[in-house]
């Protein structure tokens, strides 16, 4: 009916304010003037965003921000957007002089009606990017397996329209200590920004005590300004110079010798703007983790190659870990997912891309290569080597499944921590010791091992074993693999972050081993997140 009077729609919400106005002219013309330019203003601005649509259509059109009783809306709005910059939000994404200017300058309905959409685009824009995050991380870097916990975007417009905008605006900052100590951080090396940074690097390859010279001054002033250092003036590596090394050695994951060598002096001339960087994607990956992880949970830091048993925010248990390579299809995943059991006396399953790509070329080679492993096939039963003519299968034929019976040499050592998943990732115990030792340690299939998986169990158990190492250590010397549940299941975070804050001390920081915040502030930048220098 409309078509043919030369209407065009854009779709039903714009269809529906005009019918609504044909059926009230019909019944009264002078009541079509209800049906005002601010409404098809709406209908339109709102016509290709559902969750607007309907919000509007649901309250009959009736203004969220441009009416004469929402004046506490528009400053709470406009105040929230002035300040998304602090929370290293793309500012240009939601303008608060575009909207002040929008407002100021609506001096007919119509234009009232597009700066009330504008205004509620705005506030949907800045309260999912403040609250769950401004990218989709598994769009980024693929090995990140989550995604950003996303509120209704009609329910939020709606909570919003019943809350006090204040209270609510203030609400949306993740709730986190870790969010907030990082927010703390970020000013404070705003700051640092603003003062011009912490002066010249330092050159040269290697300094140690007894050293003395410019290099060794370079050293002394970029410690003092870092705040490692009291001020001195002394031109030699001497004991106060040897323990700021090892503070600052301690804070970014390096062996703490107090010898500023090649990687520590790497570190030390790591510019202002890149810790910058670093703190702003670990905000970002804050918002995409979320508030709630578990009263007690565990945590596995893998850039920082350590993992943690978390309980009500502080650290009950902490162990060093060695995660994936940095190659192939080998680095560690980050997800989220529950911990149900762990295995003593484990059997390693050889994964198949592990056996095919690994094994398989050795075992044709020599068919009585890596004979510590044994072949199985589809009745479960073992496979005598000295029947199988290897040179017939390839990696998509081979016919055998491949494992290794508990031992103290199995592959995953003497315990394994299970939280099924379809990466195929888990914690375990690991024969290889010495990797532990090493600063940076990306070395495995993409599990995570553990230095003290025995003290791990420990703590796990400690929950639901009056003596948890004496019920540990009788399973573990029957020698048979034995699955032991975990009466309280505890959610596991793997996550990556080269920013991390403690409750006391600096901010640190660690290594982008992988190369992944590298990739995400690139797209922070893309999408308008800009590095800030603060005068003070």
């Amino acid at each position: 009916m409309y078509a043919k009077a030369g209407i065009g729609f854009k779709n039903r919400a714009l269809a529906a304010v005009l019918a609504g106005m044909t059926v009230i002219a019909s019944a009264a013309p002078g009541l079509a003037q209800q049906v005002t330019a601010f409404k098809q203003a709406i209908a339109e601005g709102a016509s290709r965003d559902d969750a607007l649509a309907e919000f509007y259509r649901a309250r009959d059109y009736e203004p969220l921000w441009t009416g004469k009783s929402d004046r506490a809306r528009r400053s709470a709005l406009i105040k929230a957007l002035a300040d998304a910059e602090v929370h290293g939000l793309p500012a240009t994404r939601y303008d608060d002089e575009v909207l002040k200017d929008l407002f100021k300058q609506a001096k007919t309905q119509r234009a009232l009606g597009v700066a009330e959409v504008e205004a509620s685009k705005m506030f949907l824009q800045y309260a999912q990017d403040l609250q769950s995050g401004i990218l989709e991380p598994n769009k980024v870097v693929s090995d990140i397996k989550r995604t950003a916990p996303r509120r209704d975007r009609l329910a939020q417009l709606e909570a919003f329209s019943k809350s006090s905008p204040r209270a609510y605006l203030k609400n949306l900052v993740p709730d986190s200590a870790e969010y907030n100590r990082l927010l703390a951080a970020k000013m404070e090396y705003e700051r640092l920004l603003g003062k011009g940074g912490w002066g010249a690097t330092v050159p040269g390859k290697k300094l140690e005590p007894g050293d003395s010279g410019n290099s060794v001054v370079a050293l002394r002033n970029r410690l003092i300004a870092m705040g490692y250092l009291r001020r001195t003036a002394t031109t030699t590596y001497d004991a106060d110079i040897q323990k700021a090394v090892q503070a600052f050695q301690l804070d970014h994951g390096l062996l703490a010798d107090g010898v500023a060598g090649d990687s520590t002096l790497s570190e030390i001339n790591q510019p202002v703007e890149a810790r910058l960087q670093s703190i702003i994607v670990a905000m970002e990956r804050e918002r995409w983790v979320g508030g709630d992880r578990g009263k007690r949970h565990v945590l596995v830091n893998i850039a920082d190659f350590h993992a943690r048993i978390m309980e009500n925010g502080k650290v009950a248990f902490k162990t060093r870990s060695v995660v994936g390579k940095n190659t192939g299809d080998r680095r560690t995943p980050e997800f989220s997912d529950v911990m149900e059991h762990m295995v003593i006396n484990p059997t390693w399953n050889v994964p198949r891309s592990i056996a095919t790509k690994e094994y398989l070329p050795l075992l044709k080679k020599n068919p009585n290569a890596v004979s510590h492993l044994r072949l199985i096939n589809s009745r479960g039963q073992v496979v005598s080597r000295d029947s199988v003519d290897f040179s017939e299968f390839t990696t998509r034929n081979f016919p055998f499944d491949i494992k290794q019976p508990p031992s103290n040499n199995n592959a995953l050592g003497l315990v394994k921590f299970m939280f099924p998943n379809k990466y195929n990732i888990y914690l375990h115990d690991t024969p290889a010791k010495s990797l532990f030792s090493r600063e940076s340690r990306a070395f495995s299939h993409g599990c995570v091992r553990l230095n003290d998986p025995f003290d791990f169990a420990y703590e796990l158990l400690s929950k639901q074993e009056a003596n948890p190492e004496a019920y540990f250590q009788n399973i573990l010397a029957t020698r048979r693999e034995t699955t032991v549940p975990l009466e309280t299941p505890l959610p596991v975070h793997l996550i990556y972050r080269t920013a991390m804050t403690e409750a006391k001390g600096k901010a640190q920081f660690r290594r982008d081993v992988y190369g992944r915040d590298a990739q995400i502030f690139k797209a922070l930048a893309n999408a308008g997140v800009v590095l800030r220098a603060v005068q003070s």
